[in-house]
Order: structure tokens, then C-alpha cells, then sequence
């Protein structure tokens, strides 16, 4: 076919309407930019009220809305990558016939910067939300260690009733395997059940007699280590009543799986009622007295001395005797 009368073949028709090239740029970033916020607000409003671990506990919902931040951010992320994946396919693909190359590209100084920039600032941004999110929440889903970087409330107090606002200590001693628990404000009673109170700061103690054990009470957002002869720090407050799960997350021994009980969140009321009836059984079972001074860590072989005690005081098992050495395969 020729044009004219010169015989000069005719000009291949123009892409696009009109002759002009579509703005695939904009058109990507109007489809990315809706897309992105669909999934955003989809993510905060539906689905972050039942993200993992709950809201039972402060740390359980910090941790909930942690993992929301960091969907929130990296969902525009995924979506621009797949978009362009996909609108490449649809509106840049080779034509049947076409076995030619594409245009040589050497570079691209405005690709190349924006490229830089952003990553720099998705990395700066995950990097100065999650430092902040681990140090400031004061143990929100992890053990502080022996020195906590961030204690809250200020200084922990020697006593405690409902309805004060002073933190009340619990310490966790893990033992191969089984957990049990010490109230230091209440005589330094142990039992093997643990109940919180709702609406009052707690003051993770945790300890292990033997092996590493790791104290995870996943309702509540908390994990902590359990080390031989370390005392590890965590904070929560929980926030609802109700049971939640506690287990062993360290492998420890053969019997490790088993290596599991359940807390209970109760009313301060409820709570103090509880801990005052077994610290009295104690006490007149004589188990108060035999067992050693509370500490944040203990001797093992101080510890098993005293087991000949235990069964005076139904449910109690573990850390305050019957020590099973990591050689021996004694299922509690």
C-alpha cells in the first residue's frame, strides 16, 4: 500500500487514541493508589480486630496493632509490584508477530532516585516503628531481661490490695515439666495455677531450675525466657476475664510437648480472695515454711530437698520440688 503519488510506504497507525501514547504512569498510580487503600482500610477496620494474639492484655493488643501497622505498610508494597507484573503483561506484551527487541535502555536518573528514596524510606520507617515499639511498651510480647531498658510504672511495691495501682509480681519458674508460680506479695505462696487480676499491672518474674524453658502465655501477648540462674522481666495488664493458654515454647526434654496449663484473669476481688485462701492452706499445711525464701533465682538442689512437702497441698507440681534432672524422663 502506498500513500500518495510518491510510492512511500504508509506510517504504521499511532498507538493510543488520537495518535498519543497512553499515560501508563498515571494510569498505574490511579489504579495502585485505589487498590492500596481498599486493602488498607480493609485491613485496619476488618480484619485487625482479629489479628493474633487478641486483645486480651495490653501487650496481646499491642502486638495486634503492631501487626496491623506493618500490614498497612506493606500492602501498597505488594500491590505495586503485582500491579505493575500484571499491567505489564496486559499492556506492554509483544504482539504475535513481533520478534523484534525492545528500545536499548542504559538508564534512567528519575527511575533511579525514586527507586532509592522509597525503599530508604519503607526500611528508616520499619526500622524506627519497630525500635520504638520494642523498647517503649516495656516488654510488650517478649522478656526485658534482668535489667528491663524500660520499667514500667516506676518502682515495683512491696505490697498490694484490689484497687491499688501498684503492680503485683508473679514470678514463673519453669522446671522439666511443668510451670508453677510464686506470689511474692502474698507470702511467697506458690501454686501451680496462675491467676491474674484484671485491670491491675503485672510484673513477669521468670526463671527456670534446670533447662531453658520458655514462658509463653499467648493470649496475653507474653514470651518470655525461662534461663537457669536469670531472672527475665515481662509486663502486661490484661484486660478481659477469662482462661488463657501458657506452655513451654523452648524444646526441653522428651517431654516438652506436655509442658502446657491454663491461666485465669479474674476481678482484683475474686483474684485476692483466691490468693489469700491458698496462702492460708499453706501456712497450715506448713509449706510456706519449707519452702526457701522467695528470690529471682534459685538453687536446684535446694529446691528438690523440700518435694517430701508437696503433697500436702493438692495441684502443686514442679518448680517448688519433685526436680527431674534433664538425664532423668520423669513425666510430671
Amino acid at each position: 500500500m502506498t500513500s500518495g503519488t510518491t510510492g512511500t510506504p504508509a506510517a504504521p497507525p499511532a498507538p493510543g487514541a488520537g495518535g498519543r501514547e497512553p499515560r501508563h504512569w498515571l494510569r498505574l498510580f490511579v489504579m495502585w493508589f485505589v487498590l492500596s487503600l481498599a486493602a488498607d482500610l480493609i485491613t485496619w477496620y476488618v480484619w485487625r480486630p482479629h489479628l493474633p494474639p487478641g486483645d486480651m492484655s495490653t501487650s496481646a493488643t499491642g502486638q495486634q496493632f503492631d501487626f496491623a501497622v506493618l500490614a498497612v505498610t506493606g500492602f501498597p508494597v505488594v500491590i505495586a509490584v503485582l500491579l505493575y507484573f500484571a499491567y505489564a503483561i496486559v499492556a506492554w506484551r509483544a504482539g504475535p508477530d513481533d520478534e523484534g527487541d525492545g528500545p536499548p535502555i542504559h538508564g534512567h536518573t528519575k527511575v533511579s532516585v525514586t527507586w532509592i528514596i522509597t525503599t530508604s524510606l519503607i526500611v528508616l520507617w520499619a526500622f524506627a516503628f519497630g525500635t520504638f515499639e520494642l523498647i517503649v511498651p516495656a516488654g510488650a510480647g517478649s522478656g526485658e531481661g534482668p535489667n528491663p531498658v524500660w520499667n514500667l510504672a516506676g518502682k515495683t511495691s512491696s505490697t498490694w490490695a484490689p484497687g491499688q495501682g501498684d503492680k503485683l509480681q508473679v514470678q514463673v519458674i519453669g522446671q522439666q515439666w511443668a510451670w508453677t508460680f510464686r506470689y511474692p506479695q502474698f507470702g511467697g505462696m506458690e501454686s501451680s495455677k496462675l491467676y491474674l487480676p484484671t485491670g491491675t499491672p503485672i510484673e513477669f518474674h521468670v526463671t527456670s531450675l534446670d533447662v531453658i524453658h520458655s514462658f509463653w502465655a499467648y493470649q496475653l501477648g507474653v514470651k518470655a525466657d525461662a534461663n537457669p540462674g536469670v531472672d527475665d522481666v515481662a509486663y502486661t495488664t490484661v484486660h478481659q476475664k477469662g482462661t488463657f493458654e501458657v506452655r513451654c515454647n523452648e524444646l526441653c526434654g522428651i517431654w516438652h510437648g506436655a509442658m502446657y496449663t491454663y491461666g485465669n484473669a479474674v476481678s482484683p476481688a475474686r483474684f485476692a480472695s483466691w490468693a489469700t485462701s491458698v496462702r492460708g492452706k499453706e501456712a497450715k499445711d506448713g509449706l510456706l515454711r519449707a519452702l526457701p525464701k522467695y528470690a529471682l533465682t534459685y538453687d536446684p538442689t535446694v529446691i528438690s530437698a523440700i518435694g517430701k512437702n508437696l503433697p500436702k497441698i493438692d495441684g502443686i507440681t514442679g518448680a517448688a520440688g519433685y526436680y527431674y534432672p534433664p538425664s532423668d524422663p520423669v513425666t510430671p
